[in-house]
């Protein structure tokens, strides 16, 4: 008992803390602001639990008990009981999907009275406990296909339940997990692999409808790309550079064919020059695996066979799997369409209300955009928006080196831990802290889809701030107790 006490009031990190309360303070006059309009406060007082700003203010109690109930329980026991709570989470997620209500074509919050609860923000922490500790597991080797699938596995199965819930913004947080991987043993080179698939989506989405001649652009920019990774891959390891060599004369020379046959054809399509090379690409990649029994070489002619795949199923998911407002939103983020109206509405009036903020901003309460409730969801998803306005440049980028610190401060933090549980977990909290600011900010300057994610301690919803307080009060647990290792 002696211990736990010194814990509570001697061994957290209190930075941490203090940069935590900082935003949650932040985020609950901002959310005051936000429900509020210039003829009444209608989103009731600051302790009116009959609105908003009321309603957050009893979460704030009751997350702060929460998290430092947290800070009093011993440490071990998050580690002996992370099975337990993984799987108790995944069949709350699973029963979610039959009995919650349709709440904006969502099936994801179960409705208690007057009160409404996601369990789907529970399984983050749920998850990264597990996955925590899953791979902090004696001789744990991640390059292992076992261990790899595992983990992998653990972190799809909470994606796969909350897309069963039609809840695709909480579902793409787990994509979040994959910083930590990367930090405990897996190649940068797969890392690369999810980047370019991002990137290849974008290309063959935003340039499917433009032409030169008879060539997709889109089409022919993707399979440039896959060349030039497939050779940088190649490049990275300094004795098969002489194959290289060979590869880069090859198709130039082929190059060099397709334009007279261009000359001559005028229908002539450049995407099968590169379809071709590519394949011959490969074929030589896969004889050099057979002759020199490395396996660098079979790996690359994976990726490049994999990522022709990849960018000729894009039609087909795009077309059939996304649904009609996703596939808007992502049009309206490509600068495809501009649907002032429509899709792209939010966004629009974001942007003009950050932008009215200026350097300073026009203070508290004074915000038009805010008051005339322009913004939907301004006090959720977009509360962004109403800091850039009433704080102004200056507030919000205040606001984004507060979370900057965070982060860092969560990094630092997860260093130092002498248990390889509580710096995966560490990591996992920083991870998942980064995706959501990085996501909910740029949809509200316009720079990434509306997918409708909570910007951390800000956005309103008892779910998501008890979610983050449990996450990131955990791992203050975890560095308190250090040293006693």
């Amino acid at each position: 008992m002696s211990y736990r006490k010194n814990s509570l009031l001697k061994r957290p990190d209190w930075l941490t803390i203090a940069i935590y309360l900082i935003l949650v303070i932040t985020g609950w006059f901002s959310i005051y602001s936000a429900a509020s309009t210039y003829d009444a406060t209608s989103g009731g007082s600051f302790f009116d639990l009959q609105g908003r700003a009321g309603m957050q203010m009893l979460w704030i109690w009751i997350s702060l008990a929460v998290g430092f109930s947290l800070l009093m329980i011993e440490c071990n026991w998050y580690e002996v009981f992370a099975t337990w709570i993984y799987m108790l989470i995944m069949g709350v997620l699973l029963l979610t999907i039959f009995i919650a209500p349709n709440i904006k074509g969502s099936h994801s919050w179960l409705v208690l009275g007057p009160i409404r609860f996601q369990p789907a923000e529970l399984a983050k922490f749920a998850t990264a406990l597990m996955v925590a500790k899953c791979m902090s597991a004696y001789q744990f080797d991640l390059l292992k296909m076992r261990n790899f699938t595992t983990v992998i596995s653990m972190i799809f199965l909470p994606m796969l339940l909350i897309l069963m819930q039609n809840e695709t913004g909480s579902a793409l947080v787990f994509l979040s997990f994959f910083f930590v991987l990367y930090r405990e043993g897996l190649p940068g080179a797969i890392l690369l692999c999810g980047i370019s698939a991002i990137l290849f989506f974008v290309l063959n989405v935003r340039f499917a409808n433009v032409f030169w001649g008879q060539t997709t652009v889109g089409e022919c920019l993707v399979l440039a790309l896959i060349i030039l990774f497939s050779w940088g891959f190649l490049y990275n390891h300094p004795k098969h550079r002489e194959h290289l060599k060979y590869m880069v004369y090859a198709l130039l020379g082929m190059l060099l064919v397709s334009a007279i046959v261009d000359w001559w054809l005028p229908v002539f399509d450049w995407c099968w020059t590169l379809n071709i090379y590519i394949a011959l690409m490969s074929v030589y990649l896969l004889v050099l695996f057979v002759y020199y029994r490395s396996y660098n070489y079979l790996w690359i002619a994976l990726f490049a066979l994999g990522a022709i795949a990849f960018s000729y199923s894009v039609d087909y998911v795009y077309d059939e799997v996304l649904q009609a407002h996703q596939k808007t939103r992502i049009d309206v983020a490509l600068g495809m369409i501009e649907d002032p109206n429509g899709a792209g509405y939010n966004v629009i009036q974001s942007k003009i209300a950050i932008g009215s903020g200026g350097l300073t901003g026009k203070g508290f309460m004074r915000g038009t955009q805010t008051k005339l409730k322009y913004v939907p969801e301004q006090d959720t998803d977009f509360i962004f928006c109403t800091i850039g306005e009433e704080k102004g440049f200056v507030g919000a980028t205040v606001v984004l080196l507060l979370f900057v610190g965070l982060i860092l401060r969560l990094i630092y933090l997860a260093e130092r831990q002498s248990s390889a549980f509580h710096r995966i977990y560490g990591y996992i909290v920083a991870g998942i802290l980064f995706f959501h600011i990085l996501v909910n900010i740029g949809m509200v300057i316009g720079i990434m889809p509306v997918i409708g994610i909570p910007l951390p301690f800000f956005s309103y919803g008892g779910s998501s701030l008890l979610s983050f307080t449990i996450l990131l009060f955990i791992f203050l647990c975890f560095d308190a107790s250090r040293e006693y290792k």
